[in-house]
């Protein structure tokens, strides 16, 4: 739902379908639990955002390997989709958004991470490349901040905006008892609501961070890289300032309260609220059995996580225990992260799959920034 909301704002602002490259993998709109076949709504009562969608990549196109080679612009190494990539130049503005799980040093496809050494080298070879005169990225997962603090220049003209810090949760937003889940996060939903009623040519970028992080209070909104453009109008990035008469996405109307909950826990709220509205004991028995799945599942993760830390700590208890601690190290060794996140990712629990093995990822980042830990 963000991420078609976001594109109904490029495109009736005025940016052209060839200018913009959608990866959602589109299991919404026709899935059988949707009440509203075909329709996509991003706020209680709101307007269906999958009206004309376009989708380049979904499915198993949705992957890191394609979302690297899309900003590459490389259209040789791209699979499946429309095949469309960034064609970019010197002069260009690029604008990024991006919405998935995320957890420290990664945020999550639908199957596979794409970790912060990777993205950032991604953006590095993108201007080599003089893919853009200026890039604006917006980052809705956990732990967003993870993916730019200590690796992203500040003088590469790429501003950048999170929905948290390196550390803590993102927050999903407006429950919907019809539909029996969760229709943003609040970070996108704030950004976007707020375009939805901008003046793209007044409104500048730093504007737009000052409201979103006044009106984001679940998490830390943060900003990174280069502020010399952030006086920029929004227009130059989520429209298209030679356009005459560019439209308003959707009218500005009052809104119900947020109703939010971190992004971490809303299998678990889903479930018990699913649970408590119940319309068949064989229904609520259903949830009730799903549920009690899910926290098994969780519970074996969490006992995998903590052979693997004891395992490398050399059967101390003691260092095992600090590493688990919920005190979380600031990354600094990018490489070591890399590493064992895609290697835990690929022999014990698939990352784009399994969002709770994602909340243990911290214990990684642990024993990577602890010298007495990391060579083994």
């Amino acid at each position: 739902a963000d991420v078609c909301h976001a594109y109904q704002i490029l495109h009736k602002n005025g940016i052209p379908d060839e200018r913009i490259v959608v990866m959602m993998y589109d299991d919404i709109a026709h899935n059988e639990q949707n009440p509203t076949p075909g329709k996509i709504i991003n706020r209680p009562n709101g307007p269906n955002v999958y009206v004309n969608m376009l989708k380049d990549y979904t499915h198993d196109e949705v992957n890191s390997k394609n979302f690297m080679n899309v900003l590459l612009g490389n259209a040789d190494k791209v699979s499946g989709g429309s095949g469309k990539v960034l064609k970019s130049g010197p002069n260009d503005r690029v604008f990024i958004n991006f919405v998935d799980h995320g957890a420290p040093g990664l945020v999550a496809f639908p199957n596979d991470i794409m970790t912060a050494k990777m993205l950032n080298e991604t953006i590095t070879q993108m201007i080599k490349k003089k893919m853009f005169k200026q890039l604006v990225f917006y980052l809705e997962a956990c732990e967003s901040g993870s993916m730019f603090h200590n690796i992203l220049p500040d003088n590469m003209k790429v501003y950048v905006t999170t929905a948290s810090d390196p550390s803590h949760s993102s927050y999903a937003c407006y429950y919907d008892k019809k539909r029996g889940t969760y229709l943003g996060d609040v970070y996108s939903v704030n950004w976007m609501q707020n375009s939805d009623k901008a003046n793209m040519k007044t409104e500048t970028l730093i504007r737009q961070f000052d409201i979103v992080r006044s009106e984001t209070n679940t998490s830390k909104v943060c900003k990174y890289g280069d502020m010399s453009f952030d006086k920029e109008d929004l227009d130059d990035f989520q429209g298209d300032p030679k356009s005459k008469n560019p439209s308003k996405p959707f009218d500005p109307e009052k809104l119900p309260p947020m109703d939010t909950v971190p992004a971490p826990d809303v299998p678990l709220v889903i479930l018990k609220k699913r649970i408590e509205d119940a319309k068949s004991e064989t229904r609520r028995q259903l949830f009730i059995e799903k549920l009690e799945y899910l926290i098994d599942q969780r519970a074996k993760i969490s006992k995998t996580m903590e052979s693997i830390v004891l395992e490398a700590a050399g059967k101390d208890h003691n260092l095992a225990d600090h590493i688990l601690d919920r005190q979380k190290h600031e990354i600094k060794n990018f490489d070591c992260l890399d590493s064992v996140t895609t290697l835990f990712s690929n022999k014990c629990y698939n990352l784009g799959q399994n969002e709770f093995a994602l909340r243990l990822i911290y214990p990684l980042v642990n024993m990577c920034e602890m010298e007495e830990v990391s060579s083994s």
